[in-house]
């Protein structure tokens, strides 16, 4: 036992001596045993900058940035000039670490379309070197804080993902919680306040270097044209660290719900809490929106928050039937945003081959339906490869433009002179002719698939067979 161990023992009330107890002899052995320990815990805590430093973490967490990729920070590093940089560099900062005089550099901000396609949302994109060590913090502090989160939190947590927190939400449904509050957080990593944050992390970190160091991350500058600006709040998203720190947050709401006896499902900051009843549901809004405030200083956005049917909204892009037994199935949403990623796709790749655009397709619709492979509702899927196909032969007759041009394909096609000529010259817009019958017998579904179409129903039928 150490010298201030010792000490601390030694100045312990009679009474606390007694109880930490021994033998009936009274030689005290397991009292000074649970000192000990606790002695030792103590020293394990604040050496858990040293944990984070060890070599093989820190070589875990290089391999991690490497594979994920990603954008340079301010300093133009690129993740293939980072092993370099550590090599040379390695030991001074890591003397820094140690100290706790490291500083972090700014991250770049970058402005990303939201999911919606209305409006974007700031991107704060650290160095390469910080994202490195931001995710050997990660490694260590994941096991610290994850044991003791929700069982009803599924975001950025080992072993979990969005279609469990769907699943979840569906059993709630099932068991008749058939009304829905949506909770949607007020820029939610722009607001996070920084000491109410910070306290909850220093309630199981406390290694005061780590605890500065996290805070320093928390307050690094956001660099947008040139010009640095202090952060003041807020977790900046695109570091490794910051889901982590968000559920670290929002974990003290799902102990709430949890003490209230609600049903609900988080992932990151998307919450929906299942009651049985509107009136039940308003009452639930109102005292949660008063819960975040005094005790996370974090405001509901009203205008996009909720009461309302499981199935007139979405959760992580994923909706419900109106049946007794819910069934699960894309949200409309989803459908949109996905023909609109599509759009844009075939804009841009005007003029080139049919085949070459179907190649780059593939990966697009298997990537799509593996996310909603849990969907029981397969009208969907049939929808999109029928729009899939009509989209493929409107690229095509883009292509052909001129009338003549046109009618010359048709005939190559099968379609007689006649026809094929009338066709070439009615008028009407690309689309309606991709849906029109000179075209889907000159293009049938057998030659899109020779070409290596992938059909979302086929993909789906053969996903869900593996679940």
């Amino acid at each position: 036992m150490s010298e201030e161990g010792a000490d601390k023992r030694a100045e312990m009330p009679a009474r606390s001596r007694r109880a930490g107890g021994g033998t009936a002899g009274g030689t005290g052995t397991e009292g000074q045993a649970l000192a000990a320990r606790r002695d030792n815990a103590e020293d394990e805590a604040s050496l858990l900058m040293e944990e984070v430093l060890r070599r093989e973490n820190v070589m875990t967490a290089y391999e991690r940035v490497v594979q994920n990729g990603g954008a340079p920070g301010v300093d133009g590093m690129t993740v293939h000039e980072l092993m370099g940089h550590c090599r040379t560099h390695w030991t001074r900062i890591r003397k820094q670490l140690l100290s706790g005089t490291y500083e972090p550099e700014p991250v770049r901000q970058v402005e990303i379309p939201k999911p919606s396609g209305k409006g974007t949302r700031a991107l704060g994109i650290p160095t390469v070197l910080d994202r490195m060590i931001q995710q050997a913090l990660l490694q260590v502090l994941t096991p610290i804080f994850d044991p003791g989160f929700s069982a009803a939190s599924y975001g950025f947590r080992p072993g979990r993902s969005a279609h469990g927190a769907v699943a979840r939400a569906r059993e709630h449904i099932a068991a008749g919680y058939r009304w829905v509050v949506d909770l949607d957080l007020e820029k939610f990593f722009d607001r996070v306040n920084h000491d109410v944050l910070m306290a909850r992390v220093a309630r199981r970190v406390k290694d005061k270097r780590v605890l500065r160091l996290i805070r320093r991350y928390l307050q690094a500058g956001m660099m947008e044209g040139g010009l640095v600006s202090p952060r003041v709040a807020g977790t900046p998203q695109g570091g490794p660290l910051s889901p982590l720190l968000s559920n670290v947050l929002l974990d003290q709401l799902d102990k709430e719900l949890e003490r209230r006896g609600h049903h609900f499902v988080r992932y990151a900051d998307d919450s929906n809490v299942y009651v049985q009843s509107k009136a039940a549901g308003e009452r639930v809004m109102t005292s949660l929106e008063t819960f975040l405030w005094k005790r996370l200083r974090l405001r509901i956005n009203r205008d996009k928050s909720q009461v309302t049917r499981p199935w007139s909204t979405a959760f992580l892009g994923y909706t419900v039937t109106v049946h007794r037994r819910p069934k699960l199935k894309p949200s409309r949403e989803s459908v949109r945003r996905f023909k609109a990623k599509v759009k844009a796709f075939a804009r841009r790749g005007r003029g080139a081959s049919i085949g070459r655009t179907i190649e780059e397709l593939k990966p697009r619709i298997r990537g799509w339906v593996v996310y909603f492979r849990m969907a029981e509702v397969r009208g969907v899927f049939e929808e999109l490869d029928m729009w899939i196909r009509r989209k493929l032969r409107c690229i095509l007759w883009r292509q052909w433009k001129r009338p003549q041009t046109r009618a010359r394909e048709l005939r190559k096609r099968g379609l007689d002179e006649d026809r094929a000529w009338r066709s070439s010259v009615n008028g009407r817009g690309p689309w309606w002719n991709a849906g029109a019958s000179h075209m889907h017998q000159a293009v049938p579904t057998s030659a899109l698939r020779r070409l290596g179409l992938t059909s979302f129903i086929q993909e789906h039928r053969r996903f869900a067979s593996a679940l």
